[in-house]
């Protein structure tokens, strides 16, 4: 019995030995890795150009490699997830996949001197960024506006006689009715006409009568005869009606006045037996085998417009059908009510399809047909109203506001003169929400400035900190809306901070030291300290009950 207990001791020695062993070795080989990532590593970091994507770099890599081949600046390693998680050596995740390495390129403003906006991989997940490259496109200006169908008035033709009289007979008695060049209209009766006709008889009576007289006799009453016969002829008598009178020899009481043109009758305020004056409309009729439409245009539309220019139009009434026309005339006048000019275009119609006041949909085809311009969405562009930025991404989660000149816009694009090279990748959605979650106000107001002056400031936004500085802290006050210890989280309403330049918002925190979670209760008013971390997030680091006295942060 003795003798199994000394083997049994014997062989727990062996193991306890072997096992020291193992573990002298693998720590003997941990200071050479680690010297081997603080070689690639150096203290402090600073602002240059944007970097590329980023590599996993082996913790073993050759110190003594050459200068011109040696890999950038390590900062830190950030999580393969995603996660704000940061680390200052190589190491693995949960799941053993490597850290990926932030180089200092990576974190630094670009050569323009604008700050970097940076988020997490999370944020910008949960935010729904998406990118659209800027290319080059045929931009095409299209107008399309609403219309109204009109006479056109260069062939509307009234009915006014310019004598006194009555309305004997009617024969167009209705408005509406087509009616053709010479038709009759009506007859009259006017006594100042029948002595018009009677004159001019007389004096053709004389001439006859004189006719073996002298000739400077037969010379004036021929004037008179054709003194009378104009009379006849400036009343608009028709020539058909004139032939008549001077075939017969004898006075018409009625005269038959006609259709001047081919149309629709339009007005007609003609009544059998109404006595009507000289200078009275009474019928007005218009030539519809070509109508005006009238288009109201905005004030930002009028740049896009040239008389000439074609134009489709559509009705509801035939809704297969497609108007040529053309824009012929655009008014100097402006409607203040409606902020609209009015355009006039005209339109064949020789099926009278188009009717007087129908309403229409008018379409203008570009005249800014630019091919080859570069643009980039209309979503892209954050208009201060003093200048226009796009946000570029320069890597992941990380964007640059970039100042841009524009030019024209057309079909959901705009034309970008400065500012944006063909290929970059520029934020076309959630803009605002990138402002409001990374404080993107702030980067803005440091656009413009040297690259010098933005490194003495450090960056704006959430960049990684410069290595061996103690984190800034900003504080703010809110309301606990939730705790979740297994993440270590805490939601927080909170009101604006004004370091940050942050409104007020509810956002999900990260704790430092999970133990502040303890005491924090959902509607509890408390005072946080925040700080910011390595990818773009800030982590509370502090917390107080509301109007407790201040734990003296560093500011």
């Amino acid at each position: 019995m003795k003798h199994m207990a000394w083997i049994l001791s014997t062989l727990i020695l062996v193991l306890a030995s072997l096992a020291g062993g193992y573990w002298w070795g693998a720590n003997r080989s941990t200071p050479a890795e680690h010297g081997a990532a603080a070689d690639q590593t150096t203290a402090g970091t600073g602002p240059a150009a944007a970097g590329n994507a980023a590599d996993p770099v082996q913790a073993t890599a050759p110190a003594a490699a050459p200068a011109a081949t040696a890999k950038p600046r390590i900062l830190y390693y950030r999580n393969p997830m995603g996660l704000p998680d940061t680390s200052p050596v190589p190491k693995k995740d949960q799941m053993g996949m490597d850290y990926i390495a932030v180089y200092a390129d990576e974190g630094e403003s670009p050569a323009s001197g604008a700050p970097l906006v940076k988020l997490s991989l999370d944020k910008v997940q949960k935010l729904g960024v998406k990118t659209e490259a800027a290319a080059l496109r045929d931009l095409r200006s299209t107008v399309r506006t609403v219309a109204t169908v009109q006479a056109n008035e260069r062939l509307l033709h009234t009915v006014t006689p310019k004598f006194d009289g009555w309305i004997q007979k009617l024969y167009v008695n209705t408005t509406g009715q087509a009616v053709r060049t010479g038709e009759p209209l009506m007859d009259v009766y006017s006594p100042d006409l029948v002595a018009a006709q009677q004159e001019y008889l007389i004096a053709k009576r004389g001439v006859q009568t004189l006719a073996g007289g002298s000739a400077e006799v037969q010379e004036s009453m021929q004037r008179l005869v054709d003194s009378a016969l104009q009379r006849l002829r400036n009343w608009d008598i028709s020539e058909t009606e004139l032939q008549r009178l001077t075939q017969d020899g004898k006075t018409v009481q009625y005269l038959t006045l006609r259709s001047p043109a081919n149309g629709v009758v339009l007005e007609k305020s003609a009544i059998q037996g109404k006595r009507f004056m000289a200078g009275e409309m009474l019928y007005q009729v218009a030539d519809l085998s070509q109508v005006w439409l009238l288009a109201e245009v905005f004030e930002r539309d009028l740049a896009h417009m040239r008389v000439g220019q074609s134009v489709q139009v559509k009705v509801d009434a035939y809704p297969e059908k497609v108007f040529a026309g053309k824009l012929t005339f655009i008014y100097p006048t402006f409607n203040n009510e409606t902020r609209t000019a009015k355009a006039r275009i005209e339109l064949a119609n020789p099926q009278a399809l188009l009717k007087p006041s129908m309403h229409a949909r008018a379409e203008f085809s570009s005249i800014h047909a630019k091919p080859a311009s570069l643009t980039v969405p209309d979503s892209a562009v954050l208009d201060s109203g003093t200048r226009q930025l796009v946000l570029v991404q320069r890597g992941e989660g990380r964007f640059e506001p970039r100042q841009v000149k524009l030019g024209e816009r057309g079909d959901g694009y705009v034309e970008v003169l400065e500012g944006v090279k063909a290929g970059e990748n520029v934020v076309v959605s959630a803009n605002f929400l990138i402002d409001a979650e990374s404080n993107l106000k702030a980067a803005f107001s440091g656009f413009g400035q040297s690259a010098d002056s933005a490194k003495a400031k450090g960056e704006i936004t959430a960049a990684a900190p410069t290595a061996g500085a103690a984190p800034a802290t900003h504080r703010g006050e809110g309301t606990v809306e939730a705790v979740a210890p297994a993440e270590s989280s805490v939601t927080l309403a909170h009101g604006p901070i004004a370091s940050l330049k942050w409104p007020a918002m509810t956002m999900d925190f990260k704790v430092k030291d999970a133990a502040l979670l303890r005491a924090l209760k959902p509607g509890q008013r408390i005072v946080f300290d925040l700080a910011g971390e390595a990818g773009g997030e800030y982590t509370i680091v502090r917390v107080q009950p509301a109007g407790a006295k201040p734990a003296g942060a560093a500011r």
